[in-house]
């Protein structure tokens, strides 16, 4: 890839950086803060302990709400993709409700779990389970039969072909299932803490918007991009080493 190609997303977001910087010598509203003066305020709270309590709680829900979502949905995604009876019996009631908004559960969550943090990991684990079952479910679906039909002949056994053909076959899916698994769990997690919590960066927003603390929304706000962006790369970094035939990741 040419570099201009590699430093134009960059160059891209410097330059609305910029002019978002420069109408603010114009004069922004209260509620709009410039790029300075976020980064200025995002600093000052790295020095506290307030924003990492916060972001530490709520990581503690959207990462084990994502681990178990994605690793039930893969599992039973890739079932339902190799096994006709796990499919008829799985993938009508997956694609039946996949349109629900899963935010919309949190009320009956929260009456059959609890108010706590419990209730707020299951919502993200659902919310999870999804996009990771189709992906697993089309990847596994998407095999070469060729592939399948010449491990068979050479002496495979159905696990080998499994390990050695349908997954291998089925991980760029997958992978891609994972990074919107991830920023759904962040989605929710920020939904969920808003709707009902006492920490997490979802709180620290609410009570910033209720104390007309405009700059620690916007930090709040940044906490959660950067976070979410490094678990994304880490996605990438990880799709890399289980995809080492793939040149993009």
């Amino acid at each position: 890839m040419p570099l201009w190609q590699r430093l134009a997303p960059a160059g891209l977001a410097l330059t609305l950086l910029a002019l978002w910087q420069l109408s603010s010598l114009h004069g922004l509203p209260q509620y709009l803060l410039s790029p300075f003066e976020i980064i200025k305020a995002f600093v000052a709270a790295l020095a506290g302990r307030e924003i990492y309590e916060h972001a530490a709680a709520s990581l503690l829900r959207a990462l084990p709400g994502f681990f178990l979502g994605c690793l039930a949905g893969i599992l039973l995604g890739l079932a339902a993709g190799i096994a006709r009876g796990f499919d008829e019996m799985l993938s009508p009631l997956v694609f039946l409700t996949y349109p629900v908004p899963k935010i919309v559960m949190l009320p009956l969550f929260m009456i059959w779990f609890g108010i706590g943090d419990l209730s707020k990991v299951l919502i993200i684990a659902l919310a999870c389970f999804y996009p990771c079952f189709i992906n697993a479910y089309y990847g596994a679906r998407a095999t070469p039969r060729i592939l399948v039909w010449s491990a068979r002949n050479m002496g495979a056994n159905d696990a080998e072909i499994f390990r050695r053909v349908v997954l291998p076959a089925a991980l760029p899916l997958v992978f891609a299932g994972l990074r919107v698994a991830l920023a759904l769990s962040f989605i929710m997690m920020f939904a969920t803490e808003m709707i009902n919590a006492r920490s997490g960066l979802g709180n620290l927003i609410r009570e910033a918007e209720n104390g007309l603390r405009f700059d620690l929304m916007y930090v709040s706000l940044l906490a959660i991009a950067i976070l979410g962006y490094a678990g994304d790369r880490l996605l990438r970094i990880s799709r890399r080493h289980f995809l080492p035939w793939e040149a993009g990741g």
